[in-house]
């Protein structure tokens, strides 16, 4: 145990069939690739959603599937799923939503999207309610029906697991793990217990964010007075992951997905 805690390795990692609702949802993304059908990917506005929201985008992308990323209006739209954007992503031509960090709740929302031929696939973590939506695969470890051994997983965590699954399954898991740095920022900063999986996903992350910092993460570290290579938890708790948040509560936070999937130093920097 002492040696698991303190150095935690990808080896260590669950199996991520082991949660319920996986085998469907990996089943559902790979006709959507082989069919080249395009994805809408469904976030929230706090540093969860939004990492959530750049690591699914930038994965799908790499995929070679036209993916197109929704984060609510706080104001307008408020919290989870929202009929404008579903209706988004009909506009859009996708016939497959994925949210993360919501969702577990959208059992109307899920309803209305099936009604435009658009399946959906939750990514949560939060608590269920009476109902499940009818999805056609549910990620969720606190699901009563899910026997996952790792419970205190962020958003971004179960979306990583979704595309560790399908990593696997494509036979080339390595490709997940290069998108470990987001699941560190919104681990850190949702406040979940760093044991267990969320521990190794953390220490790992800091060492890729350190080394080889993406470029919208330079910006944001070089912008916050932070030092690049010595960056901690600490320092994403109160001072990187404030930033992201702040973006949500001042008006669009699309800008927070669209910095953290940006390729362009000066605009990121912008």
């Amino acid at each position: 145990l002492a040696k698991a805690f303190f150095r935690p390795q990808l080896a260590d990692l669950h199996d991520p069939f082991l949660m319920d609702g996986m085998t469907a949802a990996v089943d559902r993304v790979m006709q959507a690739i082989e069919r080249r059908e395009k994805i809408l990917v469904f976030g929230d506005y706090d540093v969860d959603g939004t990492n959530s929201a750049a690591m699914l985008y930038l994965f799908f992308r790499e995929l070679g599937v036209e993916t197109l990323f929704h984060i609510p209006d706080r104001i307008k739209e408020g919290y989870g799923i929202s009929s404008t954007g579903i209706n988004r992503g009909k506009e859009f031509g996708a016939t497959l939503l994925i949210s993360v960090d919501c969702g577990i709740t959208a059992v109307d929302q899920v309803e209305y999207a099936r009604t435009l031929g658009i399946e959906v696939i939750i990514c949560d973590h939060h608590e269920p309610g009476e109902r499940i939506p009818n999805a056609r695969a549910v990620l969720d470890p606190l699901q009563s029906t899910c026997s996952y051994p790792f419970k205190y997983l962020c958003g971004c965590g179960v979306g990583f697991k979704l595309i560790q699954g399908i990593s696997r399954r494509r036979g080339d898991e390595g490709m997940a793990f290069r998108y470990i740095d987001f699941t560190t920022l919104a681990t850190t900063a949702d406040i979940v217990p760093l044991v267990g999986e969320n521990r190794i996903l953390t220490k790992l992350g800091l060492e890729k964010i350190n080394a080889d910092p993406r470029t919208g993460m330079r910006a944001l570290i070089e912008s916050s007075g932070t030092t690049l290579g010595k960056i901690t938890t600490g320092q994403i708790v109160f001072v990187l992951a404030p930033r992201i948040n702040a973006v949500g509560r001042m008006g669009d936070a699309t800008r927070a997905v669209s910095l953290l999937t940006s390729e362009d130093a000066y605009a990121a920097m912008q």
